[in-house]
């Protein structure tokens, strides 16, 4: 499922579209390989005799059902998680079948920080912090990829926002 662009307002553009970070999808894809070679080996493991293929079934469906939750959930939860920034807010949607979205206006931003280990700075990512003035308080995305650009970015775009509400400047360079 895309992010839906009918959400925007007619001046609103996306400066970007993220997911999680890719890093989130390594222990569903070792889990894939691991499932599917012991389902392979259980397979064929069964000895021969009438409830061979009873068995191998159960294997192939009990292999299936753990392929589902360990592997093909987490890469739908993926999918379907985007962090968008557009040049007016953080709009933040999740969810397979049920949704979950939060939007942040950046005028309404107060805080905004990022975080990040040796080991997410080597992969690209990290942990944003965003605290607004309303009363749902901090957004924490993790894994976030490039948080720190991220970050900058959010930090620019909440300052042209603010500057474009202050009016044009004079020659000094204060608003009038």
């Amino acid at each position: 499922m895309g992010f839906p662009d009918n959400i925007l307002t007619s001046d609103e553009q996306v400066v970007l579209h993220l997911h999680p970070h890719w890093i989130r999808l390594t222990g569903p894809a070792v889990a894939f390989v691991v499932l599917l070679g012991l389902t392979l080996f259980g397979v064929l493991a069964v000895p021969a005799g009438s409830f061979q293929q009873a068995a191998q079934w159960l294997i192939v469906a009990a292999g299936a059902v753990l392929l589902f939750f360990t592997s093909l959930r987490p890469w739908l939860r993926w999918v379907t998680t985007h962090y968008v920034v557009t040049t007016e807010r953080v709009v933040v949607r999740a969810g397979i079948l049920s949704r979950y979205g939060r939007d942040i206006p950046l005028l309404r931003l107060s805080d905004v920080s990022f975080s990040r280990s040796f080991w997410e700075g080597l992969v690209g990512s990290g942990t944003l912090s965003i605290d607004s003035g309303g009363q749902r308080g901090r957004l924490v995305l993790v894994n976030l990829p490039h948080a720190e650009e991220v970050y900058a970015t959010l930090y620019r775009l909440a300052e042209e926002n603010a500057a474009r509400l202050r009016g044009p400047a004079d020659d000094s360079g204060y608003p009038r």
